[in-house]
């Protein structure tokens, strides 16, 4: 009974994973959420790896989400003491950015090794 209603669900689209993992890579970065902890969380979902390392590379707009969730933390403009711009990328890093990301929006002066 449960095998035909997985089934149908899925020939009818309303189960899918595709679906579910766009929805959800979309709303936790709206959230100010970055790429790796998106893919983490995913991935401890048991979802498909192949699926989720691709839809994560597919998503679009990584660079304005974490301009974004920037502004709304620390405000519109940019930080132009280094101290600043370290405590900005340890916030972003730990919303889950990666380097590259971070260094491209706050400048190649961040060194994320201190």
């Amino acid at each position: 009974m449960v095998d035909r209603l997985v089934e149908s669900l899925l020939a009818e689209k309303l189960l899918d994973d595709r679906r579910y993992v766009a929805n959800f890579i979309a709303y936790h970065a709206g959230r100010g959420h970055g790429p790796m902890r998106v893919r983490a969380e995913l991935r401890l979902k048991g979802l498909d790896s192949d699926l989720v390392e691709q839809s994560v590379e597919d998503f679009p707009s990584w660079l304005e989400e974490l301009e974004a969730a920037r502004r709304k933390k620390f405000g519109a403009p940019r930080p132009n003491e280094y101290l600043e711009r370290m405590r900005q990328a340890r916030f972003l890093s730990y919303r889950g950015f990666t380097s590259a990301q971070i260094r491209s929006v706050l400048g190649s002066a961040v060194d994320m090794e201190d």
